[in-house]
């Protein structure tokens, strides 16, 4: 880690007694959460239950109303600016669809973090953005293309690409496969894979993809009922005593993804 103060050993990022609302509407009400160091999580839960949500709240975009979250043990709200903005370095994000500025090439794109927050040359920076294109399976060529030039897929690579460009810790991903067909979702699964055990990465995921579920994920956490129901294997979880867990995971399509053979399913 960058700074002193950061306990490297302390889990990368927890949640306590979280309330989030929006004038009179309460999406979370003591919520907990913790992901642990290494793991891909993948949180799941029904359209409105505030998936989005708290994946903002999580990435400090919006405050709670109560709770308190944490970063590698320590209380987000009682950090002094600089170990704040080391966090904050620790911390990637690929947004639904890459997001991607559009003026800007790809290469463009992945060197705006380096550009914000460090002060490395120009010419480094190129040769950095260019090697996170290679990580992420981009051709060379894409470094000098627009997203407009991108198909869906591309574009997705790209984003991630951004998301990676300060070797951060902790990876948060806002539906990664959707839109993609089932090849090159896949392909993005095991993208993902392999970028976790390279750069030793903990990954939180917010998907509907079943197949992502079974075949890359270490803990699937449930958000019903305003709080995180449960956070277990996947066949802990798909066992929960709950109506919209069992329709989730018990529904043909679960039953399809489990057949194709997901890592996780035993």
């Amino acid at each position: 880690m960058p700074d002193a103060h950061i306990n490297s050993d302390a889990p990368p990022m927890e949640a306590r007694g979280i309330l989030t609302q929006f004038g009179p509407n309460v999406i979370h009400e003591n919520l907990d959460f913790m992901v642990h160091t290494g793991e891909i999580v993948g949180l799941v839960g029904g359209s409105g239950s505030g998936k989005s949500v708290l994946l903002n709240t999580m990435l400090g975009l919006k405050e709670p109303e109560g709770g308190v979250v944490r970063y590698f043990g320590q209380n987000r709200d009682e950090l002094d600016p600089e170990t704040r903005r080391a966090i904050n370095n620790e911390m990637g994000v690929l947004f639904q669809g890459g997001a991607l500025f559009s003026s800007m090439t790809v290469r463009e794109n992945i060197m705006v973090p380096m550009r914000e927050h460090t002060d490395i040359s120009p010419a480094l920076m190129r040769e950095l953005a260019d090697m996170k294109i290679h990580m992420v399976g981009l051709p060379p060529e894409s470094a000098i293309l627009y997203p407009s030039d991108l198909s869906g897929g591309m574009k997705k690579r790209a984003g991630l690409a951004r998301a990676l460009a300060l070797d951060p810790k902790l990876l948060f991903l806002d539906e990664p496969t959707a839109g993609l067909d089932p090849i090159g979702a896949n392909a993005f699964d095991e993208l993902i894979l392999g970028l976790r055990e390279a750069m030793d990465l903990t990954v939180l995921m917010v998907t509907h993809d079943l197949d992502s579920l079974y075949a890359i994920c270490d803990r699937i956490a449930v958000l019903v009922d305003k709080r995180i129901a449960i956070a277990d294997s996947l066949a802990v979880v798909s066992e929960y005593d709950h109506p919209w867990v069992q329709e989730y995971f018990g529904g043909p399509r679960s039953r399809a993804a489990l057949s194709a053979g997901g890592k996780k399913s035993d």
